[in-house]
């Protein structure tokens, strides 16, 4: 009994000589870490956006069928507007609070607290704040009003309020703002960057093209802002060719696309090509469905599947070899969704350096070089297609041909459609049901947080997947 008494006397005298830093280090294991490097959490949740974003996992994103892109073939749910099957609300809400949202925050504390220099710590403060700034409004467009303001800090909010969409739209252009001048300093960004590479300048760009989304998706709700936000981004300096666009490097099987996985890996015919695209494509003789769609039923052949329809994989258009590529670049925003942008704020008047129809023809280009395909001159003359003559006021003109461009990216073509009304798209076959113009909230938030649930849903006028968000004002 002595003897261990004296043992513990010992440990506790050497204890008391050791600084705080010093006793701690005896506590840690050098194979199990218990701080994590910024870098590290700032890429993971760039990598978690740009997958949840670009997947086409029905689990979890089904924006390609919201835009009507493709349709389904043997489990027809999505295509027809069943969300609640499998809780995609909840496994949206969850990929980008826990796995976005909150990595970026902790990467935000971790470089406020490190010792690196000034300089540095404002630009690596200013790069994530652009992909948090990026996940908000994603967020919003997806479900309207949202926990933002007491969000990510469940200790102090364990069921958090929500925030009126509007407010927190005029909160993102203040902080887009300040990581703008922020991304104009001398510091050094991640040297991890699977974006840029490092590149501060693109971030830049990226930045300010992300303030003119904003910009423009307040046009039709809150003209004066978003003339304001609109030309500032402009003269700020927007993307001006695919080299800016900010495009996540995948690096093949080991690394891949999350749309391999879902075509290729899985060994499923889960997707064929809708009607909806196919048709319009069809009609415009575009040259750009040799990229869009394989060839499966002959040479310049493509006959898409009827939408929400139970739908043969073999009597249909296929998805494109370009996009069943795991090294394919997914992209959180590029040159002709900036193009397109542009074009509408010309088309309102506003200053933007060019007219309407140059912006227009400048997106189309974009998406015509993006996809390798010539001769995109002789497709901007055809009438259909040309700015002076193609059917339609300009938000027809615009929003057609900025849908067709946004076939990789299917959040975009969905909100294209919400805020352009252009193109017509299709009642799925099966329910008959209206196209979303939201997701609703998941059930975890009606069980657990009822309250506030309850709140947010009245606010914006009921938790419907037909209830309109605050922009979609036209």
């Amino acid at each position: 009994m002595r003897k261990i008494f004296i043992t513990i006397l010992s440990l506790v005298v050497l204890a008391s000589c050791m600084s705080d830093n010093q006793y701690e280090n005896y506590n840690r294991d050098p194979k199990n870490p218990t701080q994590v490097d910024a870098a590290f959490l700032f890429n993971d949740a760039m990598k978690s956006l740009v997958d949840q974003m670009t997947s086409t996992n029905v689990n979890t994103n089904v924006y390609r069928m919201f835009s009507q892109y493709w349709t389904e073939t043997t489990y027809t749910d999505e295509a027809n507007f069943d969300l609640t099957n499998r809780n995609i609300p909840q496994n949206h809400w969850s990929e980008m609070y826990r796995d976005v949202l909150l990595d970026l925050t902790d990467a935000q504390n971790i470089v406020m607290e490190s010792d690196m220099s000034a300089a540095d710590k404002t630009v690596r403060m200013a790069q994530t704040e652009v992909l948090l700034v990026y996940t908000w409004q994603q967020m919003v467009d997806t479900f309207g009003d949202i926990p933002y303001s007491q969000a990510l800090d469940a200790g102090t909010y364990p069921l958090p309020a929500y925030d009126d969409a509007a407010t927190i739209y005029t909160d993102l252009l203040s902080r887009i703002d300040a990581a703008i001048a922020d991304l104009g300093g001398s510091g050094e960004g991640f040297s991890i960057d699977n974006l840029y590479g490092g590149d501060v300048s693109a971030w830049h760009k990226f930045a300010a093209s992300l303030k003119l989304r904003i910009g423009i998706r307040l046009a039709d709700s809150n003209a004066t802002v978003a003339k304001s936000a609109v030309e500032s981004a402009y003269s700020a300096g927007v993307f001006s060719s695919n080299a800016d666009n900010a495009s996540f490097v995948y690096l093949g099987t080991s690394n891949p696309n999350p749309v391999w996985t879902s075509l290729v890996q899985s060994g499923r015919n889960d997707f064929v090509a809708a009607n909806t695209l196919v048709d319009i494509m069809n009609g415009l003789d575009d040259p750009r469905r040799p990229v869009y769609f394989n060839e499966n039923l002959g040479p310049d052949t493509y006959d898409g599947g009827p939408y929400g329809e139970n739908n043969s994989y073999e009597s249909y258009t296929h998805v494109g070899d370009m996009l069943t590529d795991p090294t394919n670049p997914a992209s959180l925003m590029d040159y002709a969704e900036v193009s397109f942008y542009l074009a509408d704020a010309a088309a309102r008047g506003w200053s933007v350096g060019g007219t309407a129809e140059e912006h227009y023809n400048n997106g189309i280009t974009a998406s015509f070089d993006y996809w390798g395909v010539a001769d995109v001159a002789s497709y901007l003359a055809k009438p259909e297609v040309a700015y002076a003559t193609a059917s339609g006021d300009w938000r027809e003109k615009i929003g057609t041909q900025f849908w067709l461009a946004m076939y990789n990216r299917g959040f975009e073509g969905w909100t294209v459609w919400r805020m352009y009304d252009a193109p017509t798209l299709n009642l799925p076959a099966i329910s008959g049901l209206p196209v979303p113009t939201r997701y609703t909230y998941p059930v975890n938030e009606q069980n657990l947080n009822e309250a506030n649930w309850m709140a947010g849903s009245t606010a914006i006028g009921g938790d419907e997947q037909t209830t309109k968000l605050f922009w979609d004002a036209n």
